[in-house]
């Protein structure tokens, strides 16, 4: 029976990339590279080399799990099943090596193979965000700061936003690709020594072997900062995706209600009352995008490790880098699933967008009596006092700046008529929609 959600009900793609058997995979793979490197340089006879790359085949897990319960070491049970597959030339296996040549080495691989999948996942993101955008991209509606009605937007521009931060996400996440997509043979102070003189040859066959770059220097671990900036990118990809999370379910409140998640015919909100219709795919975004936050601080608590390494990033590591990789990843899963089936509500739209009677085009108005030649500051007084009174006897703003006869002064009725088609005031929205599609 399994104890941790991530298992079952936040699985992913990933859960494979980080299983033990794809761990021991990895482990066997640079473990057999590091005999190539030693056979390339005559450190080893040929011979070796082959039995360790056929021994490699027939390690199993159950088996380094029974040593490791023995010895209570996990890399070196590895070390010891692969021996006993080599009975004739296993004294060459792990070489000149500490764990953690294995271990960072393999983690670099492991976590270059989750990256490929978050990436690709969020271009399924972006993709359903761009297919929004289009066909939303003339949606005019009420923006929002602080919670109260600011001036017209787009829809478009709604989405084109939350599309420019999670290319940006992404573009971060692949830079940190570089920093820890690497690997090591720098035995245990990073020194190289049991290696011997051809140490930067036998790294250099390794990794290239392996398709990883080396890092540049290193203790018995690669520097921890390289991981946290790892949990970093996840964090804010997290973060990226709580913001349209949080949106959908403010924008799908009874009283607002212009848009929410699908919901199918069969689907139940609560136990009690059947009216319910909750977004709690969104709410499920937002509660795990704090995990993940919580799991960058772990991170970087692990950068500082005592002189050459200490073991306090071990367990913590197993934990927050698997899980914010597995997480993240089914967020967006999940974020796909809800933006594919998103409904809109224009006629909600449109009461919203009217709901303050004309009020926000009071900045409209006051920009064109600017333009008409009444000073800035008092047009914006005149209009602050207009929309008070507004509110105060239930008019429309341009209801009472008909009758002010300093407005008509500045600009005929008609023309402030005009003022008050909300469809026109959304500045450059749809060039800035455009700017944002064509950014890679």
């Amino acid at each position: 029976m399994t104890v941790c959600p991530i298992e079952t009900r936040y699985k992913s793609k990933l859960n494979s990339v980080f299983d033990q058997e794809n761990i021991l995979k990895k482990w066997l793979a640079v473990e057999v590279a590091l005999a190539k490197a030693h056979a390339a340089v005559g450190n080893i006879p040929p011979q070796a080399l082959d039995e360790i790359q056929e021994g490699a085949t027939k390690v199993k897990l159950n088996r380094v799990l029974e040593i490791e319960e023995q010895i209570h070491h996990d890399l070196m049970a590895m070390v010891k099943a692969l021996d006993e597959q080599c009975p004739n030339y296993g004294g060459f296996v792990h070489l000149g090596a500490t764990s953690y040549d294995i271990e960072d080495t393999a983690l670099g691989l492991i976590l270059k193979e989750a990256i490929d999948v978050i990436v690709e996942d969020i271009d399924n993101v972006c993709k359903s965000l761009e297919n929004i955008i289009i066909q939303k991209k003339s949606l005019v509606c009420v923006g929002r700061t602080h919670g109260q009605h600011a001036v017209p937007t787009t829809y478009g521009m709604v989405f084109a936003n939350y599309l420019d931060q999670l290319k940006r996400a992404k573009k971060i996440l692949l830079n940190s690709k570089e920093y820890v997509c690497v690997g090591k043979m720098s035995g245990a102070v990073g020194t190289m020594a049991t290696f011997g003189p051809k140490a930067f040859e036998i790294e250099k066959l390794v990794l290239k072997e392996l398709d990883l770059k080396p890092a540049s220097i290193s203790t018995q671990v690669v520097s921890r900062d390289r991981h946290a900036y790892f949990l970093f990118s996840l964090s804010l990809i997290a973060a990226v995706l709580e913001q349209i999370a949080k949106d959908i379910r403010n924008l799908s409140r009874p009283e607002i209600r212009e848009l929410a998640e699908g919901f199918s015919k069969d689907q139940v909100g609560s136990s009690t009352m059947p009216h319910k219709r909750n977004p709690h795919k969104s709410e499920r975004i937002c509660s795990l995008a704090r995990v993940l936050r919580a799991n960058l601080l772990v991170g970087l608590e692990s950068i500082a490790l005592e002189h050459q390494r200490d073991l306090t990033n071990s367990a913590s590591e197993r934990l927050v880098l698997s899980h914010s990789a597995i997480l993240v990843d089914y967020m967006l899963q999940q974020m796909n699933l809800i933006l594919k089936n998103l409904e809109f509500y224009p006629e909600n739209i449109k009461r919203n967008l009217e709901l303050t009677k004309g009020a926000i085009l009071s900045e409209r108005v006051m920009i064109a009596l600017a333009n008409a030649g009444l000073s800035r500051q008092q047009a914006h007084e005149l209009l602050r006092l207009a929309s008070m009174e507004a509110e105060q006897k239930n008019l429309s703003l341009f209801e009472v700046l008909s009758k002010n006869k300093t407005v008509l002064q500045y600009i005929k009725k008609d023309k402030l008529k005009e003022l008050f088609d909300y469809s026109t005031y959304i500045g450059q929205a749809e060039k800035i929609i455009q700017r944002v599609l064509e950014e890679k």
